[in-house]
């Protein structure tokens, strides 16, 4: 069971920074080489589908690390990660722009890769996260 949720905090870690270096990264790309912009990484639907792989994942890790090592708001800080990247796909661009809704992804994957720092660390460092 820790190797397994290891194995997802660091992916979840992965995938966050992931998506946040895509939210920051592409707009550079798209004016540097304008034959990208023809490609389909500016369609909402990548980030989509980078949440329904961040969601479980972060659940899973988060949940199975909370319950051995009791630090529990690391699981409400990856919750609010997860919300506010929810909450930039769903209502983001519509009510915030598209400056808001980079910054509400920016921000949640940034908690979420706080949490799973934290989780990760903690499972670790305690003896009792070893089954």
């Amino acid at each position: 069971m820790k190797i397994a949720q290891q194995f997802t905090d660091k992916f979840a870690i992965s995938l966050s920074m992931l998506c946040a270096v895509h939210c920051l990264l592409l707009p550079i790309l798209l004016v540097s080489l304008p034959s990208l912009s023809s490609t389909q990484l500016a369609n909402e639907a990548l980030h989509t589908w980078m949440l329904v792989a961040v969601i479980p994942t972060s659940i899973y890790a988060l949940t199975m690390g909370c319950k051995k090592h009791q630090r529990y708001r690391l699981l409400f800080l990856g919750g609010t990660g997860l919300i506010l990247m929810i909450l930039a796909i769903l209502v983001g661009h519509q009510i915030a722009g598209e400056v808001g809704e980079k910054a509400l992804t920016l921000l949640g994957a940034t908690l979420v890769v706080l949490a799973h720092w934290g989780n990760f660390q903690r499972c670790y460092k305690q003896k009792n996260c070893s089954n």
